[in-house]
């Protein structure tokens, strides 16, 4: 295992963990271009058996996957080796999911789309202040708030659209409307 302030310059070794084919692909590809070793899962098994094959120094979970989950994972990686660093990525990030994510072990949370640099960047500062863990500077705006709670009474009413607006107290169409737009930046 590499010390804990080796840059990603240093050959750092990148377990990308995603179903989509072509974002794990061009994640792997930009990480090689910066002198990583990487290596690519689409599965929770896959990820269990690459990662303790090649012992990475960071795997990159998606959230949404199919059978085990990102957040399922992170326990498992754990295990195995509780010195690699996890950061998950999601297109569904939400408060709740983050805090969830950190509980269980997990280092870092980003919203997709997060390029390599921004992965990188968070990488580095957690070895850099690997014994201060702290929050992060930046805070959602109410959009994104509004958002992410919609998203969340939405997964709890297993994608209902009608029962959710029932539940946020607004019309159903009002919900769908709000729905077809894109997530507003943080």
């Amino acid at each position: 295992m590499r010390s804990p302030k080796e840059t990603a310059s240093d050959h750092l070794v990148i377990l990308v963990v995603d179903d989509d084919s072509i974002l794990r692909n061009r994640l792997c590809r930009a990480f090689r271009d910066r002198g990583c070793e990487t290596y690519q899962a689409e599965t929770a098994e896959e990820t269990c058996r690459l990662a303790a094959g090649v012992s990475p120094d960071l795997v990159l979970l998606d959230l949404k996957m199919p059978g085990l989950n990102g957040i399922d994972l992170i326990q498992n990686i754990k295990k195995q080796d509780n010195t690699i660093a996890v950061i998950i990525l999601t297109g569904y990030g939400s408060i709740a999911t983050a805090m969830q994510a950190l509980r269980l072990g997990a280092d870092h949370y980003l919203s997709k789309p997060a390029d390599a640099e921004q992965i990188l960047e968070a990488y580095n500062d957690l070895n850099q202040d690997s014994t201060h863990k702290h929050a992060p500077t930046t805070v959602p705006s109410l959009a994104r708030v509004e958002w992410e709670h919609i998203q969340r009474v939405l997964s709890d009413c297993s994608g209902n659209i009608s029962q959710a607006a029932k539940l946020l107290g607004i019309h159903r169409r009002s919900l769908q409307r709000k729905l077809s737009k894109f997530p507003p930046a943080i």
